[in-house]
């Protein structure tokens, strides 16, 4: 006869583990307004991604700029008011604004990186190199095309490529309408096309 073995006691396990989901990026910064502490997660959440895009519009001031960047998000969390693309696009704008006081600064950088750009890298398809923006191994025509974009259109362009957004997070981020977004960034795809291939100047006359 198969010996019954004793139940445990629910009440000796005690209470069943609660489970707290985290709070939103919306939350915490209404939260903030109140408990200043609460401002805290958001540069855990997303000061890798806004300084990565920082730092590869700017290079190394990119550090001070990304401390810059959540102060003024500090100061200015009482004014947030949600758009409904969330609270990454806002820090976005406020770097993207903060840029906008180092433009010759960054357009002296990638007239540097032109000059010493790798010539044995091999060129990838004028598409590719568009669609895919590699701030490491920024070809030396590359570079130079961004150099002379217009401010606006080249914020379009590298949001796209390097902040990962999409059409109306960048909307929201430059304060601007969807279809400017759409319009700016393929006045830049085709600018930074026809100074990667010359030969399509002819094309587009043709």
């Amino acid at each position: 006869m198969q010996q019954a073995h004793p139940q445990p006691d629910p009440a000796a396990l005690g209470p069943p583990p609660l489970h707290h989901s985290e709070p939103s990026d919306v939350e915490l910064i209404r939260a903030s307004v109140t408990v200043p502490e609460r401002f805290a997660p958001l540069f855990d959440r997303h000061s890798a991604a806004v300084h990565r895009y920082l730092a590869r519009r700017i290079g190394p001031p990119a550090d001070d700029l990304l401390g810059e960047t959540f102060l003024v998000a500090f100061r200015r969390r009482g004014d947030y008011r949600s758009t409904g693309v969330g609270v990454r696009p806002w820090l976005f704008g406020i770097a993207t604004n903060l840029l906008r006081h180092h433009v010759r600064q960054e357009e002296r950088r990638y007239r540097a990186l032109a000059r010493i750009a790798a010539t044995e890298v091999p060129p990838a398809p004028v598409d590719d190199a568009v669609e895919r923006i590699d701030a490491c191994a920024l070809r030396r025509d590359l570079a130079a095309a961004l150099a002379t974009l217009h401010r606006g259109d080249r914020d379009v362009l590298l949001l796209t490529a390097w902040g990962d957004l999409s059409y109306e997070e960048i909307a929201a981020v430059l304060d601007i309408p969807v279809g400017t977004v759409r319009s700016r960034l393929h006045r830049a795809r085709r600018l930074t096309r026809l100074a990667l291939d010359p030969a399509l100047i002819t094309e587009e006359s043709s």
